[in-house]
């Protein structure tokens, strides 16, 4: 099994708020994250993916066509966006990284076999590094 993960950047902002919390209770979980006006952060995403090496071409994935399908339904609809009110199909809940991520995943396999027919390569995970602290991945099932 060969592995390649692709990285990608993307600027957006985002206030972390639940609607299922109160003012404090948000303000308590989420503190200076919770300010009304959101701030924003220079994400990394990183894209994994696995497979067997075709025999001709020598590449475990096309790198043009997975860069197609990232831009096309992934950083397109992120980039430069308030993840909060703006990222529809992405995030249902408070704009964590967390949901984010998992939202990123769910698109993303959603759209694979269209441009990546006969289940290879798999996608293996998604890395989301919101700053240098805090990187969420995702892995199930994708």
């Amino acid at each position: 099994m060969i592995h390649l993960t692709r990285r990608y950047r993307f600027s957006a902002s985002h206030r972390l708020d639940s609607p299922a919390l109160s003012a404090l209770e948000n303000a308590a979980t989420y503190g200076k994250c919770n300010h009304p006006y959101g701030h924003g952060h220079d994400y990394v995403l990183e894209v994994r993916v696995g497979g067997a090496l075709p025999g001709a071409s020598g590449r475990v994935v096309s790198v043009p066509a997975l860069d197609g399908l990232v831009e096309e339904q992934i950083l397109s609809r992120l980039r430069h966006s308030n993840l909060s009110t703006e990222a529809g199909g992405f995030v249902s809940a408070a704009a964590t990284t967390e949901n984010l991520a998992s939202g990123i995943a769910r698109e993303l396999r959603e759209c694979w076999p269209e441009v990546f027919p006969g289940g290879l390569p798999r996608l293996e995970s998604i890395r989301l590094h919101e700053t240098p602290k805090n990187t969420i991945e995702t892995s199930e099932p994708l």
